[in-house]
Formats: C-alpha cells, sequence, structure tokens
C-alpha cells in the first residue's frame, strides 16, 4: 500500500489539506474562522483520509479522491472570488494554491488507482480463461 505512487499523491493531498486548517487565510485571519470554509476542509481532510486507508477497495479509494477534488476545486474557486470580491488590493499568500495542488495529486491518485484496477482486472480475465482451458 505505501509503495503505491497514488499513496503518495494521497499524502501529500492530506497534508496540504491539513495545513490549510491551520494556516492564515489573509493577514492573522484563519480559513477556520469562516465556517463554511471550516466545513468545507474538514469534509474535504476526512475525504483525503478516508482515501488513503481505504486500498483494499479500489473503486471507493478512486471515488473518493475523485469528490475530494471536486469539492476542492469548488473551494478554490470560492477563494478566487472571495479574494477579489473582499480585497481592494489582492492580498496573496502561498496557502491560497493549495486546493488546487491537492485537487490535481487527487486527481492523479484517481487516474493510479484507476490503472491499477484495470491491470488486476486483466489479470483477473486472463486466470479465468487459463481455469476455463484446464
Amino acid at each position: 500500500m505505501w509503495q503505491r505512487i497514488q499513496t503518495l499523491y494521497l499524502l501529500l493531498a492530506t497534508g496540504l489539506v491539513v495545513a490549510l486548517l491551520f494556516s492564515p487565510k489573509a493577514g492573522d485571519i484563519t480559513y477556520t474562522e469562516y465556517w463554511p470554509y471550516a466545513v468545507l476542509l474538514i469534509i474535504t481532510a476526512f475525504l483525503q483520509v478516508m482515501a488513503t486507508t481505504t486500498w483494499k477497495h479500489r473503486i471507493f479509494q478512486m471515488r473518493t479522491a475523485s469528490l475530494s477534488a471536486i469539492i476542492l476545486i469548488g473551494l478554490q474557486v470560492w477563494l478566487v472570488v472571495d479574494f477579489i470580491s473582499t480585497h481592494n488590493t489582492p492580498v496573496f499568500h502561498i496557502t491560497a494554491v493549495f486546493p488546487v495542488v491537492a485537487a490535481i495529486l487527487d486527481f492523479l491518485a484517481a487516474r493510479s488507482i484507476l490503472a491499477d484496477e484495470m491491470l488486476v482486472r486483466s489479470a483477473d480475465r486472463l486466470r479465468a480463461a487459463k481455469r476455463k482451458k484446464k
């Protein structure tokens, strides 16, 4: 499980989401002070942990990672709109790009999980064909 590339992608994405929970949005205001951001970040962190720990159920893991990525893209769009509409001069922290980076990592993980699932299914198909010949 830990040697798979998708696990590393999911761990990095989880680290970025957890870092958002404790990092400042602008000045000394954190992302968790505004409760909709906090709820989305907690849901996404929970989905990330679920995706990382459910390696035996690849389809569920892929769907969980994809759902987390979609939520993170929505959060990123909301953050951009919030930054543009509330600040006269844009206040940019590096943490503002964490959701999109985590979403990219989630999509890469989902793609790797899908590749593993296709490999397992093809191997099962070959084993079944070999058993039928005997």
